[in-house]
C-alpha cells in the first residue's frame, strides 16, 4: 500500500510542477502587452493639479519605485518557479507604476516643466581651531 501512496505523491508533485510551468508560460505573454495596458491601472486625472515642483518629485519617486520593483522581479526569477513568482507578486505593481509614470510625464509635458538645477553647494565655512580645554575648576574645594 505504501508503494501506491509514494507513486501517487510523485505524480501529484509532477502535476503541480507542470501546472506551475504552464502558468509561468501563460503569464509571460502578459509582460509584452506594452503601455496601453499600463494606463488602465492608473488614474489619468491624478496629476492634473500638480505643479512642476510636485511633478518633478513624483517622477523621481516613480523612477526609483520602478527600478526597485524591476530589481525584485529579477531577484524572484532566480529562484524555484521564479517566473511564476515574479509575475504573480510584482507584475501588477510594475504595470501600475509604469501607468502612473506615463500620466506624470504627460502632465510634465502639458505644463511645460523643466528639470530644476541643483542648488549650489554652500561655501565652506572657515573652521576655527578648537579651543583649549578649560582648567579644572576649584570652586567648592576647600583648602585648609
Amino acid at each position: 500500500m505504501t508503494a501506491i501512496a509514494t507513486v501517487l505523491r510523485a505524480g501529484s508533485r509532477a502535476s503541480a510542477a507542470l501546472t506551475a510551468l504552464a502558468l509561468g508560460v501563460a503569464l509571460s505573454g502578459c509582460a509584452e502587452m506594452g503601455d496601453g495596458l499600463s494606463k488602465g491601472f492608473a488614474d489619468p486625472a491624478k496629476y492634473e493639479l500638480y505643479d512642476c515642483k510636485q511633478l518633478e518629485t513624483e517622477r523621481k519617486r516613480l523612477a526609483v519605485a520602478i527600478a526597485e520593483n524591476q530589481g525584485l522581479m529579477a531577484k524572484a526569477e532566480t529562484g524555484v518557479a521564479g517566473a511564476v513568482v515574479s509575475e504573480l507578486a510584482y507584475r501588477n505593481e510594475n504595470i501600475a507604476l509604469r501607468g502612473q509614470m506615463t500620466f506624470a510625464n504627460e502632465a510634465w509635458r502639458k505644463n511645460r516643466c523643466r528639470e530644476s538645477t541643483p542648488a549650489p553647494a554652500p561655501a565652506a565655512a572657515a573652521v576655527a581651531p578648537p579651543a583649549a580645554p578649560a582648567p579644572p575648576s576649584r570652586a567648592g574645594s576647600a583648602v585648609y
